[in-house]
């Protein structure tokens, strides 16, 4: 199946979800171990077998110490509660684009087509999802939980917010890490999609909110969305251009070619020193580049669900 088909030539997603399992299985495909196995259900305790109940569940090993059939009695309930965070600010839209294709998305449609690939294998597993949503506002909160007409409403509300196209929107990333962490009670699984770019505000503000996001015993993986051939690199061609920052309107006229190795510089520091704050705080940081798959992001996804079991 060409996976492009499933995109909607007006622009956004035609069917988020049926995407999002093509990634999934297409990354699980490469693996030797599917990550679904073992997780869906815990074993809780053994019940003495009754003659005509199914023999899929005997304990073959206990039969073999005690001569006496048993069972395997499981919960299947939610194990384990996961929020999503996604960053909606006006320079998350950025390459603006009309249509979008799997191996063509800006920095808002890979984060959300990311948490979607996410939320179906939390799905399969019967874990709860709760997803924040924000801006320079509050835009969206759900709180976790595990119905099927729950998780139909995130990937509505993801795919609506591809479609959004904010102007002008600043970030206010610190503002609203700090109070999405006081309404996650109970140890979750956090995952932040943002390109971290905010000018309003200090690097250490930035910082303190992500920690923020720590209390309560949570593990957090933070995805820094960014398009690492422009944001990184300042990869363009040296005609004169007129560079309009997206979120507060200012603009200005330069060759790429004067300022490029100040700004690699520059970036550069700012990345590694996120990195090490990320480390110091033991949030997990993945270099998440829209240029790029979709395999890290799942790969750091099965590590932390490890660890958080």
């Amino acid at each position: 199946m060409n996976l492009t088909d499933e995109l909607h030539k007006a622009g956004g997603f035609k069917n988020l979800e049926h995407l999002a399992k093509q990634v999934v299985e297409g990354f699980v495909s490469g693996m030797h171990k599917s990550p679904f196995h073992g997780f869906s259900a815990e074993f809780a305790e053994h019940k003495i077998y009754n003659q005509g109940e199914s023999t899929r569940h005997i304990d073959w090993k206990l039969y073999a110490k005690s001569d006496k059939l048993y069972t395997k009695s499981y919960d299947d309930e939610t194990n384990l509660r996961c929020h999503i965070i996604l960053d909606n600010s006006s320079s998350m839209h950025y390459p603006e684009m009309q249509n979008f294709s799997i191996d063509r998305l800006n920095k808002v449609a890979f984060s959300a087509l990311a948490s979607a690939a996410l939320m179906h294998i939390l799905k399969k597993q019967r874990d709860a999802i709760g997803l924040s949503i924000y801006s320079d506002a509050y835009d969206f909160y759900a709180s976790e939980k595990g119905s099927e007409r729950h998780h139909q409403m995130l990937l509505a509300q993801l795919s609506n917010t591809v479609l959004s196209k904010p102007a002008n929107k600043t970030t206010e990333t610190y503002k609203y890490l700090h109070q999405i962490a006081e309404k996650i009670h109970r140890r979750s699984l956090i995952f932040v999609f943002t390109d971290m770019f905010q000018a309003s505000t200090d690097h250490d503000k930035l910082f303190e909110a992500l920690r923020h996001l720590k209390h309560n015993k949570h593990e957090v993986v933070l995805f820094h969305v960014f398009d690492k051939q422009k944001e990184y690199h300042f990869d363009f061609d040296n005609a004169p251009k007129r560079f309009i920052d997206v979120e507060t309107g200012e603009h200005i006229n330069l060759y790429s070619e004067v300022v490029k190795e100040n700004y690699e510089k520059m970036i550069k520091n700012y990345f590694d020193e996120l990195k090490v704050k990320c480390g110091h705080n033991k949030i997990k940081y993945v270099e998440a580049d829209v240029n790029s798959g979709f395999d890290s992001i799942l790969t750091s996804y099965m590590l932390e669900r490890q660890k958080f079991v």
